[in-house]
């Protein structure tokens, strides 16, 4: 929904809900959407964030009918699309995903071709005056990260990308963007290694010759299209785990000229103090199909683990005070989660910054973990979750602005 005031559209990720095939998410839409746009935007249009696997892409792609039964569902339920999440590249749901999620990375062609078809999707599916825009990976699994060789690898897709998205925006007026997503364990990882990536590759004189030749621009225009096509999604969950004070993240972008083209509320587990009880609530999520990447403050040094199962491991090992943030995704709208919180604060530090100046055109809310979480932190029905996430941050949002 548009919050109006230059705050934005919101909405929530539908990759919370099943949808690793075009048939799965299409009836996931039907059954979820409707029911939460008559809850929390009943008078109003409701933004979609739509999960595309790159078989559901493809499937999009080739069905010209299915393409016009989405755009006729969206219209008849009052829904308009503006973001789509191209993370996932295959299955996201039902089974282990860990660091699959991040392939194929940046540096392959199938990347690559399934971003396109996404980009055409949503110049045609969009509404009018609406720039929508595509969450991606941020560019590779950082152990993969093995030379310079595959740093030009990933700018070389990336600007190729950007050249489509040039001559898409001829051909239709409609501006579509590229949103690469910042995660811990990953190419691009911290505040600072962002800026210096599209400082030092995407946006420097280099890249803006390169992508003027792709996409047939002289260079002046080259460089404002760089800027105009590709940014970031600000995950204020993954840069809350790096112990970022987000505030002085989004400063840093902004004076580094990098769009936020999204901004996501999402909430990870912080645990101040790491006593047993708490790493006896923790245990039970050793086990989830997704990454539980752990960062650990002990005597001013910041660690990292892949796993929490690492993390506890080397507690074990080593005992003694200590401080842990861990990649679960929690509901927004909670803080005390008993033994552990939450990091809420960060989210509505970022808000804060958001209702003085916005920093964005896209805000959306995701919680995929659903799925996942124990039972006492589930309220009612999966409706009920998505609803109380919206209403929290739309809440706490608007009386700041």
């Amino acid at each position: 929904m548009d919050l109006g005031d230059n705050l934005g559209h919101l909405t929530y990720s539908t990759l919370v809900h099943p949808g690793d095939t075009w048939e799965e998410m299409r009836a996931s839409l039907g059954t979820y959407l409707p029911a939460v746009k008559a809850r929390v935007s009943p008078d109003r249009p409701f933004g979609v964030s739509l999960r595309l696997s790159a078989a559901s892409a493809a499937t999009l792609t080739a069905d010209a009918g299915a393409r016009r039964e989405l755009a006729a569902f969206l219209a008849a339920e009052d829904l308009y699309l503006y973001t789509v999440n191209a993370f996932p590249y295959g299955s996201f749901k039902g089974g282990p995903v860990k660091e699959q999620v991040y392939e194929p990375d940046w540096r392959s062609n199938e990347r690559l071709n399934y971003t396109l078809q996404v980009a055409d999707l949503l110049a045609e599916l969009a509404p009018d005056g609406v720039n929508p825009s595509i969450q991606t990976p941020p560019l590779g699994f950082k152990p993969n990260v093995t030379g310079p060789d595959v740093v030009a690898a990933y700018t070389d897709r990336v600007l190729r990308v950007v050249a489509h998205l040039v001559a898409l925006e001829t051909r239709t007026g409609r501006t579509v963007t590229l949103a690469i997503e910042p995660e811990p364990y990953c190419f691009l990882e911290t505040t600072e290694e962002t800026v210096a990536y599209f400082t030092e590759h995407l946006y420097s004189g280099t890249g803006a010759t390169t992508l003027a030749t792709l996409a047939g621009l002289p260079l002046s225009e080259a460089h404002a299209a760089l800027r105009r096509h590709v940014g970031i999604v600000f995950d204020i969950c993954h840069q809350a785990l790096e112990y970022e004070d987000v505030s002085a993240s989004l400063g840093a972008l902004r004076d580094a000229g990098i769009p936020v083209l999204k901004l996501q509320e999402a909430a990870a587990i912080h645990v101040p103090e790491v006593t047993d009880e708490a790493v006896a609530a923790l245990e039970p999520y050793t086990d989830t199909i997704y990454l539980t990447q752990t960062l650990e403050l002990r005597d001013g040094i910041l660690t990292r683990y892949l796993h929490l199962e690492d993390a506890i491991a080397a507690l074990r090992a080593d005992p003694g005070p200590r401080e842990w943030r861990v990649h679960i995704h929690v509901p927004v709208f909670l803080d005390d989660l008993g033994a552990f919180r939450s990091t809420r604060a960060a989210i509505a530090d970022a808000l804060a910054v958001h209702a003085a100046t916005p920093v964005s055109r896209h805000l959306e809310i995701e919680t995929y973990t659903w799925d996942v979480l124990p039972d006492h932190l589930k309220t009612g029905d999966i409706v009920e979750y998505v609803c109380r996430e919206i209403e929290w941050v739309r809440d706490t949002l608007l009386p700041r602005s």
